[in-house]
């Protein structure tokens, strides 16, 4: 946090190269996010440098409550969601089984694409599987498997409650498992 707050000094204290370094550092979490929301790379790059445009003018507001990546994370999402609404674009696929709430602490799937099949293989199936989720569970999956936040985390990044993360996170999963295991020969009983 330490290195957050010396980060945000120097560019609000417009010192040469702060801002830059701040871009550097956090480019690629953004690139995630929007990339994964709007699945359109000229759109994506246009989008990442609304970001970071919104993050230096309200980089004052940022108040150290979370980490730094967290609150980019978060400007990063609401600047794709915005462009998806927007666009009219459906972000949220609530499909139409609640049942499977009872099951979102094992989040687990017990799927090894890797022992299935090849893993070139399998990473071309993940990536086309990924591709055909609703954008937010598609955003939660990456932000979560991908970058590695935590739920908590992921709940600073786009402000959903973590049972809420838990049901995207549950549902991509349970909609992955759908598309791949067609495709590696796998009956479920």
């Amino acid at each position: 946090m330490t290195e957050d707050r010396a980060l945000v000094e120097a560019v609000l204290a417009d010192a040469p190269g702060a801002f830059a370094r701040l871009v550097r550092t956090y480019q690629g979490l953004c690139w995630h996010i929007v990339q994964r929301m709007v699945r359109q790379p000229d759109d994506t790059a246009e989008l990442c440098q609304e970001v970071f445009l919104k993050v230096h003018r309200t980089l004052h507001q940022f108040r150290h409550e979370s980490p730094l990546r967290a609150w980019i994370g978060r400007v990063a999402y609401h600047v794709a969601l915005r462009h998806l609404e927007r666009k009219r674009i459906d972000i949220i696929d609530l499909g139409d089984d609640d049942a499977g709430m009872p099951f979102l602490e094992n989040l687990g799937d017990g799927v090894d694409l890797e022992q299935r099949i090849g893993q070139d293989q399998a990473d071309a199936l993940l990536h086309a599987a990924i591709d055909l989720l609703p954008a937010v569970q598609r955003t939660v999956l990456t932000l979560y498997h991908l970058d590695e936040l935590s739920i908590a985390e992921i709940a600073q990044v786009t402000g959903m409650a973590t049972g809420t993360i838990k049901s995207h996170l549950f549902r991509a999963r349970l909609r992955l498992r759908g598309e791949l295991e067609p495709s590696m020969g796998v009956t479920t009983p």
